[in-house]
């Protein structure tokens, strides 16, 4: 007897196999972002697409350059970006701290690349031709944050325009869902990397006078006790 087969499943439409056929590229995309990058992005993420697709050109380009010979430390060049730009001590530590983890083949879900997290965008603007060079990175980042700091006179406010752009500042930390969150992290961490404040020292103008003591007069030398003789003692006691 002849079985007869059932088809498991509904069928699927053409439109769905299309569908599924469009996010195959996605897909890849968003697994090569997370591979490359070091970071966790979601597989069917469709934001920032463009953003991705150039930083991965980018770290294409630069990635066989350094294979051999590496990266130079980052901790000498980010010392020297905050003195060259004259950033508060540890504050540009904290902040490539928390954008990478001083990873500089870092790349975000959002596209941003580097040491210092730059956009494609950012980058252009700074003139940076490779954002994974940290060299040149840490020091644009280092003049992008300068110049927030010398646009808000304010480090919070610097740090929140580093991450959401100036634009998005007016005269308090944006509440994005992410823009606040960043800027305590970047703030804790500054806390720690940051030189203890100076001990006060006490100036001689400011120490307190203290009356000089008179010396001690001496004492008078002490004087034998004169013998007692018959002829001193008066007559009538004689």
């Amino acid at each position: 007897m002849a079985r007869k087969r059932i088809s498991a499943g509904l069928p699927v439409p053409g439109w769905a196999w299309l569908g599924l056929l469009a996010l195959v590229p996605v897909v890849l995309l968003n697994l090569a972002v997370a591979f490359f990058g070091d970071t966790q992005v979601s597989p069917l993420s469709l934001s920032f697409l463009e953003q991705k697709l150039h930083a991965l050109g980018a770290y294409a380009k630069h990635r066989p350059a350094c294979l051999l010979s590496g990266h130079e430390p980052l901790e000498p060049l980010i010392s020297q970006a905050e003195q060259r730009h004259r950033l508060p001590t540890g504050l540009l530590h904290a902040l490539v701290q928390v954008e990478s983890e001083t990873h500089p083949h870092r790349i975000s879900p959002a596209g941003a690349m580097g040491p210092g997290q730059l956009m494609p965008g950012t980058a252009r603007m700074l003139s940076v031709e490779d954002p994974f060079e940290p060299g040149p990175a840490i020091d644009a980042s280092a003049r992008y944050l300068a110049a927030q700091l010398a646009r808000f006179d304010d480090v919070r406010l610097a740090v929140a325009a580093y991450n959401a752009g100036p634009g998005a500042v007016h005269g308090k930390v944006p509440r994005n869902g992410e823009t606040e969150f960043y800027v305590a992290k970047v703030l804790t961490a500054y806390e720690r990397l940051r030189p203890p404040p100076p001990k006060p020292t006490v100036s001689a103008k400011s120490r307190p006078t203290v009356a000089a003591r008179p010396a001690p007069r001496p004492a008078p030398p002490a004087t034998p006790k004169a013998r007692s003789r018959v002829s001193d003692l008066p007559p009538s006691s004689r």
